[in-house]
This record gives structure tokens, sequence and C-alpha cells, in this order.
């Protein structure tokens, strides 16, 4: 009897210790679970956090996960092991997927590019285009004095406040054109628009470029990017030589695979044409060409389109639709600058735009900085803050839920808008801003990450 006594305390005490043991473990996973930290996509709003490097290591392992999550066409949790390993055992019985697609994240066509081949130097073009920009005079005598005056001296003088990483390059040059899609791929971007003046046309500062437009359409498709145009206000631009260039660019360069087609809520593909200064041009003109009655309609013919026009001034609203214009872009990096520009005033233009059947293309920027040709404009220059002004300008457009956002830019040097990989470069008595304490494509990597954003917020509106 004392045995069986001792024997079955024994058991008492053995089961209450395994009981304590398994809720002590129990307790150690549910604090473990709950210390574990979440992996939501964008956490801090701007984004990079305080250790820029391995925040880095971490969005490109996420990225390269999520690139493999596609080819494989899974799921992001595994069901098992077992599905786990059949999944990797069929692809590696299918042919090798195009690396491209492997490294490169999604293109999104609603992000489109402001982009510029406007670029030239001696091995390509005989000459230095562009990056030996001339100081332009302020419109003040008395004001332009006290600032100098002259060109710049490329290549370690550029008309610029940041240095490329390809240098002082020649946009006619193959392997430049196939690093900006490459760039502009893995930025997830999906829509080039092209600075695009007529054949024989150009900037004050330029040559002319339209020879280079199938180079940049062959160069695009390969990236399984959408080019459109950004029509520059060349000189007697009207309703009739609008007419006549947009029938040119559709004749030409409409059958190319890399023209953009934006399918329009009625189900139609219709070409796109960004209108730069349209204001400048009267809404009785632009109505010839843009409404059905129009002496010169475009509408409703082979070569109708969807024409965005540049709002600057709130009252522009009301001339965009009277002139017959299909939608409204705003530009301008610098936030404050201009009436569109102004993030505040986003939710009202998107108002008026649903109101009146209009789209609007909110234009984001990471920053803007143009002294390197207009020294007098400093009350313009907004700060980059190490990507916080970007990722505020997306925010803001993201607030209003637009069908497409535009970005300014990829490669408007000048202007400092550019998101092209910028390096640190100090010459004599030049030292060019850069991107520390961050990477030369930390902008294409926080451009990624907001179009992913956009992409998830997206499928919220539309349900």
């Amino acid at each position: 009897i004392l045995n069986y006594d001792i024997m079955a305390r024994f058991r008492r005490r053995t089961c209450i210790i395994l009981l304590l043991f398994i809720l002590f473990i129990c307790s150690i996973m549910m604090a473990l679970k709950t210390l574990r930290p979440d992996r939501a996509g964008f956490g801090d709003p701007f984004g990079l956090g305080l250790l820029p490097e391995l925040q880095q290591r971490i969005v490109l392992l996420d990225n390269k996960q999520n690139s493999l999550n596609r080819v494989q066409g899974d799921t992001v949790t595994r069901v098992s092991n077992l599905h786990s390993i059949a999944v990797n055992t069929m692809k590696a019985s299918m042919p090798p997927v195009n690396k491209l697609e492997e490294e490169l994240a999604s293109p999104n066509y609603n992000f489109h590019i402001f982009y510029y081949s406007w670029f030239g130097n001696p091995q390509f073009d005989g000459k230095y285009i562009h990056w030996n920009h001339p100081l332009l005079p302020h419109w003040d005598p008395k004001i332009a004095n006290n600032y100098p005056k002259g060109r710049h001296n490329p290549p370690e003088d550029i008309g610029a406040n940041f240095y490329p990483e390809l240098g002082s390059y020649s946009s006619k040059d193959p392997s430049v054109i196939e690093a900006h899609m490459k760039q502009m791929r893995s930025a997830s971007t999906g829509v080039i628009v092209l600075s695009w003046y007529p054949p024989g046309m150009a900037d004050e500062n330029g040559e002319p470029t339209d020879d280079l437009v199938p180079v940049i359409l062959d160069y695009a498709h390969k990236y399984n990017l959408k080019v459109t145009f950004h029509i520059e206000p060349y000189k007697d631009r009207d309703d009739r030589s609008m007419y006549h260039n947009v029938k040119y660019i559709i004749d030409k360069y409409g059958g190319h695979p890399a023209f953009y087609r934006h399918k329009t809520s009625t189900g139609r593909f219709l070409p796109m044409f960004y209108v730069y200064d349209s204001y400048v041009t009267m809404p009785e003109i632009w109505a010839n060409l843009l409404t059905v009655s129009g002496s010169q309609t475009i509408r409703n013919t082979p070569y109708d389109a969807l024409f965005i026009a540049l709002l600057v001034e709130e009252r522009h609203k009301h001339d965009i639709h009277r002139s017959g214009f299909d939608g409204m872009y705003t530009y301008f990096a610098t936030n404050g600058f201009s009436y569109g520009s102004s993030h505040h005033n986003w939710a009202s233009l998107k108002a008026f735009c649903d109101s009146n059947n209009l789209m609007f293309i909110p234009s984001v920027g990471p920053g803007y900085i143009d002294t390197s040709i207009r020294p007098w404009n400093n009350h313009n220059t907004r700060n980059r803050v190490n990507g916080k002004y970007y990722e505020t300008a997306f925010s803001a457009a993201l607030l209003v839920r637009p069908e497409i956002i535009s970005i300014t830019s990829f490669n408007e040097w000048h202007e400092g808008t550019q998101i092209e990989k910028a390096v640190p470069k100090r010459t004599g008595q030049v030292v060019y801003l850069d991107y520390k304490p961050h990477k030369p494509n930390v902008y294409l990597e926080l451009t990624q990450k907001w179009s992913e954003k956009y992409r998830k917020e997206q499928e919220q509106w539309l349900m």
C-alpha cells in the first residue's frame, strides 16, 4: 500500500510538472509571436527608415521573392511543403524563364514617367547638347546683373545640380537607352511619356530627336514598356498643325507593339497625348480640333485619341473643359509653385474632373532644383529630404484615387527632378548634390515601392 501511494504521488507530480512545462512552452511561443515584427509592405510612411543600407537589402530580398512567386505562379503562402516541392519540380522541367521578367519588377501601366531624349555628346553627336545648357538670365535686368552668365562646360561642368551615374551621355547611345529602359522597368513604371517635337524641330537648346523614336520604341518593347508622347510647344502649334502631327505619329509609330493605347471606360483602346503648355493656345482653337463639331475635328476619326492638357492655374480647368480635352495633368514637381502642382488642391481638381468626365493625372516628383541653369530661382527649390518629399507627393496622389499617376521625371536633369541614378561628384569649384546616405538607385526603389502600394490600394478602390 505504501509503494502504491508513493507511485500515485509520483505520477501526479509528473503530470503536474509536464502540464506546467507545456504551459511554459506555449507562453514562450505566444510571447515570441507578439514580438515578431509586422511585415506590412510599407510600414513607415517615409519608407527607408534609419538604416538605409539594411532597409535596401530587405527591399531587394522582398523584390526577388516577389519576382520568384510571380514566375512560379504561386500564392504568397505555401499550402504545404509537398505543394512547394511539386511546384519546384514542375519549374525544373519547364524551359528557362526570360531573365528580364525574373529579375525586374512588373510594369505598372498606370504609372507614366516623363522622359527626355535631348542629350548629346561629342562621341555620338559631334558636340555636347543640353549638358552645356546656358545660364538663363532673370527677366528683370536689375536682378539679372547680380548673377553669372555664360554656358556650362561638360563633361566636368554640366547644366545640372546632380551628376548622372552614366556621365554626360548621349540619348542616341544604344547602351544608354537600354540602361534607361532597364531602370524605368526596375522602378515598376509602365509608360514612358516621351518629350516630342515634330520632325526638324527642337527646343531652343537642342537638336531634332524624332529620328530616335523608333529606337526608343524597340528598346521599350524589349523591357515590356509602352511609349506615349509629350507634345512640346513647337512653333506655330495650333489645331491644324496638331491634327497633322497626331496623324504623323499614329501613322508612323501606331503599329509598333510598344505604342501606348489606353483602355477607356467604353472599352476603346486610344492613343494618349500629353500637351505641354496647352494653356498658351486659346480654348476656341483647341475646340476646333477636340470637339465633335470643330472645323478640324479629330473626333470619331482613325486619329482620335485621349488629349491631356497641362493645368497650371485654377481657371485653366474651365478652359480645358471648354477646349474638348479628355483630362489634365499637373507636371511641375514643386509643391506650391502653381495651383495645379500644390498637393492640397488635388482633391478639388479630381472632383471637378469626375463631375465633367475628365481624367485627373497628378504629377509627383522627388524634389526640384534648377539653380544650375536659373541661378536666381532658389525660392522654387524643394529639398528631397532623403526621399521623404517624393513619398509625401505619392501619398497625396493616392488620396485622390487617380486612374493614372505621372512622374516628373526620369531624367530632366536641368530641373533636378530626375529619378535616374545619380552619383556624388566634386570637380574644381563644383560640388554636385547626390542621393546619400542612400544608393544611386534609391528613387527607382521608392517608385517601385509606391507602384506596388498603388496596385494594392487600387484593388480596394475597385471593390
